[in-house]
C-alpha cells in the first residue's frame, strides 16, 4: 500500500520557543506583552530545517497546535511578523488549533498525518495509534516507541522515515 507523507509540527517549544526544559514555559510568549510575543525568537534550527522537511513532504505539512483564543491570535501574529510561511514553505492554510492536547490526534486523523514533531508526550500517547513515525521533540527522552528528537540539527532521521512511510504504515517503534 502506498502512503502519502504528511508531517505534523506543534509550535510551541517547537517551531517557537527554544529548547527548554521539561516543564518550563514560554513565559514572554504566554504572559507577556503582544509585542513582546511576537519578537520572541523561533526555536534555533528551524529556519535551517523546517524548510527542507516541508518540500520532502511535498508541501503536505501542518502546524497543529493546543492553545485557547489569546495565544492563538498570538501565534497567528508570530507566523506573520517572522515571514514564517514564505521562510519555510509551510503553507498559510495548514495551521491547526485545537483547546486540549489530546485532541490534537482528531486533526492528525483528518488529516492523515504520517510523521508528527511535538515535545509532549502526552500527545504521542494520544496519537500513537494514529500516527506511525512520532518525534519527541527537545531534551526529555520518551519509551521507545517514540522517537527522541534533541534539536532541529537531528531531524534527518525524519527525512530518512519518508520513504518507509510510503511503503508501510508503522514500523516496530509504533507497536
Amino acid at each position: 500500500m502506498d502512503i502519502e507523507p504528511r508531517l505534523g509540527v506543534d509550535f510551541g517549544r517547537v517551531i517557537h520557543g527554544g529548547l527548554l526544559a521539561p516543564g518550563d514555559d514560554d513565559t514572554v510568549f504566554l504572559d507577556g506583552s503582544f509585542e513582546e510575543a511576537i519578537a520572541s525568537p523561533a526555536t534555533e534550527g528551524v529556519y535551517e530545517v523546517l524548510p527542507g522537511l516541508v518540500e520532502a513532504f511535498e508541501g503536505r505539512a501542518w502546524i497543529i497546535s493546543k492553545c485557547g483564543d489569546r495565544v492563538r491570535k498570538r501565534t497567528l501574529a508570530w507566523l506573520d511578523h517572522h515571514d514564517f510561511y514564505a521562510r519555510t514553505g509551510l503553507p498559510r492554510a495548514n495551521v491547526r488549533f485545537c483547546r486540549k492536547r489530546a485532541e490534537k490526534a482528531d486533526h492528525c486523523a483528518e488529516l492523515g498525518i504520517t510523521h508528527m514533531i511535538d515535545d509532549r508526550l502526552d500527545v504521542h500517547r494520544a496519537i500513537r495509534e494514529i500516527v506511525p513515525y512520532r518525534y519527541l521533540f527537545g531534551p526529555s527522552k520518551g519509551p521507545e516507541w517514540v522517537r527522541h528528537l534533541p534539536g532541529w540539527d537531528a531531524a534527518e532521521v525524519i527525512r530518512a522515515d519518508i520513504p518507509a512511510g510510503r511503503n508501510r504504515p508503522a514500523t516496530r517503534r509504533s507497536h
